[in-house]
C-alpha cells in the first residue's frame, strides 16, 4: 500500500514537514550518546511517499513509466525495516493516482558501509538476483525499452563473515572484483533492482550460500577454464523440454570435479545466476550426487524460462505466462488506459534517441543492431494483442514467429518480467524487493 509518514533521521541532512529544529536538538543528543559514530547503530524506517520526493526522483531518473513496476509486483515487506538509509516510495507522477500504483522502492544509500547496512535491514538476502538498472537507456531504443533498462544480473548472498556478498559471471576483476560490491562493475553503478525468488526455505538458503562461497574461494581455479563467459545472449544453454545437463557441469566446476566434456561451460550473466539458484536444493556437502551419469534429481528450475511472447495478455488465467518481450506491454497493461494514451505510450517503445543510445555499452549497442530486424513486428503484435478482438489473430501469427525465431531464454530482464504477472499466477515465481540508488 502507498504509505506516507515523517522521515526522521538526522543522518540525511534534511527533513519533511518543517522539523529542523527538532532534528538539530536530536541530533545533537544522538551525537552525545555516541550512537552516529557508531557504525552498528540502526533505526527503524519505512517506505514512505511524498510527492515532491517522488517528483525529484523522477528527475533523477528520467525513464519512460514502462521503467517502472506496478504494486502488484511488490514483495510484501515487513511495516519497519531496520536501517539508516532513505526508504522512498516513489510514484510516477504523471500517474500518481492511477490504481496500478506504478513506481519503485527506493533505498537511497552511500556506498561506505552498504554490504554492513543492507545485511542488517534484510533487504538483500541470499538467493537475490540483483539486476544492473541503467534509467540512461530510457527512450534510447527498442532494445533497451524492451530490456526495461536491465543489462546485468548476478545473486547475493551471505558470507561467511555474516555479511552480504554478490556472485557473478563474468568471475573476473571488472564485474566479480572480490564480490563486495567494489568492483569496478559495482562501483560505477547507481542503481539495482533486487528481485527475492518466492519460497526458498532457510535449508536453501544455506545450500545456495555455500555455492557461491566455493565459487568464491575457487574462482582463479574455475574461471576461465572450468566456467567461462558466454557473450551470445541469445544462445542460452536451456533447451525446451530437455533436461539442464549444463547445471549438473556447473555444480561439478564449482565442487572441483571433473566435468563430462572437459571443456569450458560458457554462461551469460542471468544464466550463471539462473544455474545457481537451480541448485538451491542440492547441498554441495554432498558432491557425489554430481558423479554420478545422471543429473542429480535436486536440480530444480527456479523459473521456467521464458518463450520470446507469453500468452497472459490474451487469455489473462492464472495458467498464463510472460514473455521475453512483454515487459512494457504489461506494465502499460496495468495501466488500464484509454486507447489513444495506451497506444501512444506502446509507439514509445520503438522510438530511439540516439543520444541516450550513445550511453549504451559498445556491446549493448551492437546487439541492439543485430536484433532490431526481429523486433520490428513487435510494434504491430503489441497494438494488435491489446486491441483485442479479430486483431489478436494477427497477434497469434507474429508471436508465432517471434518464438520460431528466439529460444526460450532467461535474460537479465526476464527476473523482473516474472514479477508483472499476477500475485496467484503459477508462473510468478519472483517479487520485486527495491531498487538500490547509490549517491
Amino acid at each position: 500500500m502507498w504509505t506516507t509518514g515523517r522521515l526522521t533521521h538526522a543522518r540525511f541532512g534534511w527533513v519533511m514537514f518543517g522539523e529542523y529544529d527538532d532534528m538539530r536538538v536530536l541530533g545533537a543528543l544522538l551525537l552525545a550518546a555516541g550512537l552516529v559514530a557508531n557504525p552498528n547503530f540502526t533505526c527503524a524506517a519505512e517506505f514512505t511517499y511524498s510527492e515532491s520526493t517522488s517528483q525529484d526522483i523522477a528527475r533523477r531518473l528520467d525513464v519512460p513509466v514502462f521503467y517502472t513496476v506496478p504494486e502488484s509486483a511488490w514483495l510484501e515487506l515487513p511495516k519497519t525495516i531496520n536501517t539508516t538509509d532513505q526508504l522512498i516510495e516513489f510514484r510516477y507522477p504523471k500517474y500518481k493516482d492511477n490504481a496500478a500504483h506504478v513506481g519503485l522502492r527506493i533505498v537511497k544509500t552511500k556506498r561506505v558501509g552498504f554490504s554492513k547496512r543492507i545485511t542488517q535491514s534484510g533487504l538483500i538476502q541470499t538467493g537475490d538476483i540483483l539486476l544492473s538498472f541503467r534509467p540512461e537507456w530510457g527512450g534510447a531504443g527498442t532494445y533497451p525499452n524492451i530490456q526495461l533498462g536491465v543489462s546485468h544480473a548476478g545473486m547475493a548472498y551471505l558470507a561467511p563473515n555474516g555479511i552480504i556478498r554478490h556472485m557473478d559471471n563474468p568471475m573476473d576483476v571488472e564485474t566479480l572484483g572480490r564480490g563486495d560490491f567494489t568492483s569496478e562493475h559495482y562501483r560505477t553503478l547507481k542503481f539495482m533492482h533486487v528481485i527475492r525468488p518466492r519460497g526458498l526455505t532457510e535449508a536453501q538458503r544455506k545450500n545456495l550460500a555455500a555455492w557461491a562461497q566455493q565459487l568464491a574461494s575457487r574462482t582463479k581455479q574455475v574461471y576461465p577454464t572450468q566456467v567461462a563467459f558466454n557473450k551470445d545472449y541469445n544462445n542460452p544453454k536451456y533447451r525446451s523440454g530437455k533436461s539442464p545437463e549444463f547445471v549438473k557441469t556447473f555444480g561439478q566446476a564449482a565442487l572441483g570435479q571433473s566435468t563430462s566434456s572437459g571443456q569450458p561451460l560458457d554462461l551469460f550473466c542471468s544464466e550463471f545466476a539462473w544455474s545457481l539458484l537451480a541448485l538451491r536444493s542440492c547441498d554441495p556437502g554432498d558432491g557425489s550426487v554430481f558423479q554420478s551419469s545422471r543429473i542429480p534429481s535436486c536440480i530444480k528450475p527456479a523459473m521456467t524460462p521464458m518463450r520470446a511472447t507469453g500468452s497472459f495478455i490474451t487469455s489473462r488465467s492464472r495458467f498464463t505466462k510472460a514473455g521475453l518481450a512483454d515487459g512494457p506491454l504489461l506494465v502499460v497493461d496495468a495501466l488500464q488506459l484509454p486507447n489513444s494514451e495506451r497506444d501512444a505510450l506502446l509507439d514509445s517503445v520503438f522510438i530511439e534517441d540516439t543520444s541516450r543510445a550513445a550511453k549504451m555499452s559498445e556491446g549493448h549497442r551492437q546487439v541492439a543492431k543485430d536484433m532490431q530486424p526481429k523486433f520490428e513486428p513487435l510494434k504491430t503484435y503489441y497494438k494488435a494483442v491489446e486491441k483485442g478482438g479479430m486483431s489478436r489473430i494477427q497477434a497469434y501469427f507474429i508471436s508465432r514467429g517471434f518464438r520460431r525465431s528466439m529460444p526460450d531464454n532467461y535474460s537479465p530482464t526476464s527476473y523482473l518480467i516474472n514479477t508483472l504477472l499476477p500475485s496467484n499466477n503459477t508462473s510468478r515465481t519472483m517479487d520485486y524487493v527495491a531498487t538500490i540508488m547509490f549517491e
